[in-house]
């Protein structure tokens, strides 16, 4: 068992599993909440099929077996899981280094709803790539946000 993790470790760790970066530090409840609910809401949700026929170009079959009442929740906690990795590693608290996290968190399951809609270049983008080039202009206006109110405050 670590004693610390670095913030890039935490942060791809948690891109693998939620929770393994909890784990690794020796936060055994958290790490293994977090992993227990991805593994709950994966299954629930038939996301690890969805992945699958997504990244097979079968979109429109993604979007048919996905349920979406539990893949909404996915988002939330996947990013939340990440932030708390995030934070764990942090020597010193950084003031707003939250709102990447959520905004993203938000963008995300804003495009998860909407992704049943959108078409790039006559093309069914779907209910796994959608939401996740949501997470681009999370990262970017939770960064921005983060920065004016560092500037202003």
């Amino acid at each position: 068992m670590k004693k610390a993790i670095t913030k890039t470790e935490g942060i791809l760790w948690s891109i693998a599993l939620p929770g393994f970066p909890q784990l690794l530090v020796g936060l055994w409840f958290k790490g293994t909440l977090f992993v227990l609910l991805e593994i709950i809401i994966n299954v629930q949700s038939n996301f690890n099929q969805a992945i699958m026929y997504s990244f097979l170009g079968e979109t429109l079959k993604a979007a048919s077996v996905i349920d979406y009442q539990w893949l909404m929740f996915y988002p939330c906690l996947y990013m939340f899981a990440m932030w708390d990795a995030y934070k764990i590693a942090l020597a010193e608290e950084e003031e707003y280094a939250f709102l990447p996290f959520v905004i993203s968190a938000y963008l995300v399951t804003v495009g998860l709803m909407y992704s049943p809609r959108v078409y790039l270049f006559g093309k069914f983008i779907g209910p796994i790539f959608f939401p996740m080039m949501c997470v681009i202009p999370g990262v970017f206006i939770g960064l921005a946000l983060r920065s004016f109110l560092l500037r202003f405050r």
